[in-house]
């Protein structure tokens, strides 16, 4: 029997067609290889270019390039910030003032009514911008005069103007004193033959207002006759310079500041001794001192003064030593009075007429507290106070070589 292959006309077409179609698939693609690779180059020429210029322009490249910049502008705010802290260090309230001034001023070029509570407040603001501006400039002077310590071997003479003719009845050697007591002092009675062994030193004031007499250097307004609550311009002021003085010849000074005479000035004697007390129970001392301006009467013109070397213009002091003579128990005013005369005795050495002559009283005035306690009164009412400031220079000097 006999395979027969039957082939139909149809199938053949479809093969044909097949093949045609493939040669001609592959006749494109390879006609179209040499575009398609030249394609390829520039695209990849052009991501290499791209890269390139990313590269350039990185985040670290940029930051690279700006760092002058931002150097500069680092400097820049430094120096703002510098001034910003300089600013914030001026006195807030000086600020203020200016603000509250400057407004009120506005009101006034405004034809605004100016009610009397505004006109005070401005007055009174001003008053404080004066007093600080004057505060600041007397701690200026302050901390100049706290670093010159007195000299010795220096000339001195008493150049009082309408002096108060000066009285004594009894002498020790250089030093001279006005007895007011009943008792009679004998030469073992004045004979300063004391060892001061505690040197810590306390400074306080009965009267912590008194004042002195207005001058350029240290203005002040007055809140009594010859007195002001402002301690920047009183006896207390003084005892400040005082205490600088002392501290630079090595002593340990405690310095109370406190209003004894205001609001009340009765009592004033009562409510130091309070203080002194208060003190001596944490710091024990030997040498206490209550520093006064001389009140004597109402003599503006009174100022007993002393020029020392060529330029110095110092106020005249003045012990005052308590007694028992008014009957309160006082068993230290030989004492006292022992440490009075050693003090003067040296200045009368080193500058004659820095003292006038010891006073000496019945009453006690808190020196029972000490066994070299005293009252010092420097200068008088119509001295400045920059007369007396000069007038610690010399104490303390004096101090120093007794003590």
């Amino acid at each position: 029997m006999f395979n027969v292959a039957v082939l139909r006309l149809k199938d053949i077409i479809k093969y044909l067609v097949g093949m045609v179609l493939l040669v001609v698939v592959v006749f494109m693609i390879t006609n179209a290889f040499p575009a398609w690779k030249e394609n390829s180059q520039k695209v990849k020429q052009e991501m290499k270019n791209k890269v390139e210029t990313i590269s350039k322009n990185s985040w670290l490249s940029c930051f690279e390039q700006a760092l002058p910049v931002a150097a500069s502008v680092n400097k820049e705010y430094s120096a703002v910030a510098k001034e910003d802290d300089i600013k914030e260090e001026k006195n807030i309230l000086q600020e203020m003032l200016g603000t509250q001034i400057a407004s009120i001023k506005a009101m006034e070029e405004n034809n605004e009514p100016l009610g009397e509570v505004a006109k005070q407040e401005e007055s009174d603001l001003s008053d404080i911008q004066v007093q600080q501006e004057t505060q600041q400039t007397n701690e200026q002077t302050s901390n100049q005069q706290g670093i010159l310590l007195a000299q010795e071997g220096l000339s001195t003479q008493v150049i009082t103007q309408n002096p108060i003719a000066e009285s004594f009845n009894v002498q020790y050697g250089n030093v001279k004193i006005k007895n007011q007591t009943s008792y009679t002092l004998t030469e073992e009675m004045m004979t300063p033959d004391i060892t001061i062994e505690n040197k810590n030193i306390v400074l306080f004031h009965t009267h912590s207002c008194e004042s002195y007499t207005s001058s350029e250097a240290y203005p002040y307004t007055p809140t009594g006759t010859f007195r002001t609550t402002d301690l920047n311009f009183t006896v207390t002021r003084v005892g400040t310079e005082l205490e600088s003085q002392l501290k630079q010849y090595g002593y340990s000074v405690v310095h109370d500041t406190s209003y004894h005479d205001y609001p009340a000035y009765n009592g004033s004697y009562t409510r130091s001794l309070q203080t002194v007390e208060n003190i001596l129970k944490q710091t024990p001392s030997d040498i206490i001192i209550d520093l006064h301006r001389d009140a004597i009467g109402s003599r503006s013109d009174y100022a007993p003064i002393v020029k020392i070397g060529e330029n110095d213009v110092a106020a005249q002091m003045m012990f005052v030593i308590g007694t028992n003579a008014g009957g309160l128990w006082h068993p230290n005013w030989n004492q006292n009075l022992k440490f009075a005369i050693k003090v003067q005795q040296k200045a009368e050495e080193m500058y004659p007429g820095l003292f006038k002559p010891i006073m000496l009283t019945t009453s006690r005035y808190n020196q029972h507290t000490g066994k070299y306690a005293s009252i010092i009164e420097v200068g008088a009412t119509g001295n400045t106070l920059e007369q007396c400031l000069t007038s610690m220079k010399y104490l303390a000097k004096v101090m120093s070589a007794i003590v």
